[in-house]
């Protein structure tokens, strides 16, 4: 079957590992109403975070995504937040056309974040333009990584039920 795109092999990427402390920052976070500078230490807490980097907002790995995590219902569970180059604007369209008002994005245009992660990839074929690789942290209160998925390929999605698992065990600690 010929794809409409090409695959992309991506490499190894030297990331944040479980059992690490994921790495503090602060960018705009958007959320259904509003948006405001947020540190991401500020939101862990009891529940488990779910931190998912994805490509821009309208690229489709995005939109598959989340709307995997929406059907699944994880905000139910956890606090769900993503992060990408987009900027607010896109991500108030984003959680608007997704219907994922439990969900909130951080705006990262210099992909500092994706960097800090060990994540960042460039873009093919545009010169100077680098995003987050596809990538899944789940955390604990204390922000340790609990369990890490990161792309190895462009398309690719993470194993939903392997982070949900994760998920379970990290609310049954808290």
């Amino acid at each position: 079957m010929d794809l409409p795109f090409e695959v992309v092999d991506l490499g190894p990427a030297d990331h944040v590992a479980e059992g690490e402390t994921a790495p503090d920052f602060e960018r705009p976070l958007v959320g259904a109403e509003f948006w405001e500078d947020r540190r991401l230490a500020e939101l862990v807490g009891e529940a488990p975070v779910v931190l998912v980097f994805h490509p821009m907002d309208g690229a489709f790995p995005a939109t598959y995504v989340w709307n995997e995590i929406r059907d699944r219902g994880w905000t139910d569970d956890a606090t769900v937040l993503g992060c990408s180059i987009s900027t607010p604007y896109e991500h108030e369209t984003l959680l608007a056309e997704r219907e994922i008002p439990d969900v909130r994005l951080f705006s990262d245009p210099a992909n500092d974040v994706a960097e800090t992660y060990g994540i960042a990839h460039d873009l093919d074929g545009m010169a100077g333009i680098e995003e987050p690789r596809p990538a899944v942290f789940v955390l604990d209160g204390e922000r340790t990584v609990q369990y890490a998925w990161v792309a190895t390929e462009w398309p690719d999605l993470p194993d939903y039920d392997a982070v949900e698992t994760a998920i379970d065990g990290v609310a049954r600690t808290a």
